[in-house]
């Protein structure tokens, strides 16, 4: 019988897996083998979180395999090293695998293509990478394009999900390692592909499905106005696909116009997803310099402090220290939460987005360098982003905003837990008498603002300024 090897990377689950299926098109028998890489776990923006939660995706993955008739084999070592060595225990005749973005992942793959039976299928996003170009055959480098040629594709699309095999046989005599033990809990985020598909499902079915109240709620940090989802995305516990798909799903039973209409700025989000990819898979360089070479030459403030202080929620902003301690203590924070914290720190504090962007990839679960350091671009208005540099958020009024009752705050920074909402958000302008009948001193039991916004945008638009005369 031959044998193949179904290489998992970012792919955990059986349904609508392009990889297994091709795998299990060339042969009866297959080795789903996920390799522990002493690369990625020893990265400066490794996250011990994201790692036990991948570890306790893989226990649900062999769960799974096990239902099926088969089994997970886990292994540790450099990939090429550990693929050659499991195609002399087998006999395997090819080795299957997602395609990656990531320059490490392209990287890896060409080093084991070069003398390995490596074949790389799509799936990582909705549309290949390659496959949303300008007429010159060039890669958008604006969203609003991207978007319109990435829905004129897949509304031309045949996107039928791939249906997860009945059986799966894997050779008896494969040994494999232990997957690494984790005593941590992920009650929010349970590591499964059944959890990513028991949400997808709660978040886009039924007539009062949360996906038909997406645009009013999507930013607001006090209540749950998202799909959470992109843990199970970064890991591959859900296909970007059947995500699109359970979309659209709910578009064409949407009762209302308003109800359409969110659906389509859910949607958008994916199509983000494959910007963001699209754009690490064509100018790699972005992990660690601006896009926008204008903006390459920013000074920007080294202060330990004053990083540290936005790191651990003591900036004396509210919402921004109300996300940052969320982030620190679940690794996940919403995504207008992450826009705020971001413009605080690059706007405000005139830090280096790079400082941001590798804080959020050593705590969040949803860790993704395109995502990542796409957003953290278009915080710090060097990347993709066509909107100006200039917009630059009021963290007192994107709070009032996003946290009207000021819940969230409460909730996260339990300091400011009795403050009357007309002050939750700006604390330091409640008079000493309220001070006192709420046991809150500011400076004392919560930090005064480190900056003054007024004054600390006036110098984020001269420094921009400056940066962009000197590029012309």
């Amino acid at each position: 019988m031959a044998v193949a090897i179904w290489w998992i990377r970012r792919d955990l689950r059986l349904h609508d897996n392009a990889a297994l299926a091709a795998a299990l098109e060339r042969a009866g028998s297959i080795v789903p083998l996920f390799i522990v890489d002493p690369t990625l776990l020893s990265s400066p923006t490794a996250s011990s979180r994201r790692t036990a939660f991948l570890c306790a995706g893989l226990r649900a993955l062999d769960r799974d395999l096990r239902a099926r008739g088969g089994r997970l084999i886990v292994r540790h070592g450099p990939p090429a090293r550990v693929l050659e060595q499991v195609l002399r225990e087998t006999g395997a005749e090819s080795i299957v695998a997602h395609d990656d973005v990531s320059p490490y992942g392209r990287r890896r793959d060409m080093r084991v293509a070069t003398h390995l039976p490596l074949r790389l299928v799509d799936g990582l996003t909705v549309l290949p990478p390659e496959r949303v170009t300008t007429r010159e055959g060039m890669p958008y480098r604006v969203f609003t394009p991207f978007r319109r040629a990435w829905e004129s594709m897949v509304a031309t699309e045949d996107l039928v999900p791939i249906a997860p095999p009945v059986r799966i046989t894997v050779p008896d005599h494969v040994a494999s390692e232990e997957i690494p033990a984790s005593d941590q809990r992920f009650d929010e985020f349970p590591p499964s592909e059944a959890a990513a598909r028991r949400r997808l499902e709660t978040f886009t079915s039924g007539p009062q499905a949360p996906i038909y109240r997406y645009v009013a709620m999507r930013n607001r940090v006090d209540l749950d106005g998202t799909s959470r989802l992109s843990p199970y995305l970064r890991f591959g516990m859900v296909s970007p696909r059947e995500v699109l798909l359970a979309a659209r799903g709910a578009m064409q039973a949407a009762p209302t116009a308003s109800a359409r209409e969110s659906v389509r700025a859910y949607i958008g989000e994916l199509v983000w997803r494959d910007f963001y990819m699209t754009i690490l898979r064509h100018y790699p360089h972005v992990l660690r310099r601006a896009l926008r070479r204008e903006l390459r030459g920013i000074p920007w403030e080294d202060d330990p402090d004053a990083l540290a202080a936005w790191q651990e929620g003591r900036t004396g902003f509210p919402i921004v220290d109300a996300a940052m301690r969320q982030l620190a203590q679940t690794g996940w924070i919403p995504n207008r939460a992450r826009m705020i914290v971001a413009s605080f720190l690059v706007k405000d504090l005139l830090i280096d987005w790079r400082h941001g962007q590798d804080h959020f990839m050593r705590l969040l679960l949803d860790g993704d360098p395109a995502a990542n350091t796409g957003g953290w671009q278009w915080a710090a208005s060097v990347g993709t982003d066509a909107a100006p540099y200039f917009r630059i958020f009021n963290p007192v009024r994107q709070g009032t905003h996003a946290d009207p009752r000021g819940a969230y705050v409460r909730r996260w920074v339990p300091e400011l837990a009795r403050v009357p909402d007309q002050y939750v958000h700006a604390p330091w302008t409640m008079p000493p008498a309220v001070q006192r009948a709420t046991r809150c001193w500011i400076g004392r039991d919560y930090p005064a603002p480190m900056v003054d916004h007024t004054t600390a945008r006036a110098r984020a638009l001269a420094r921009y300024r400056a940066s962009r005369r000197r590029q012309t």
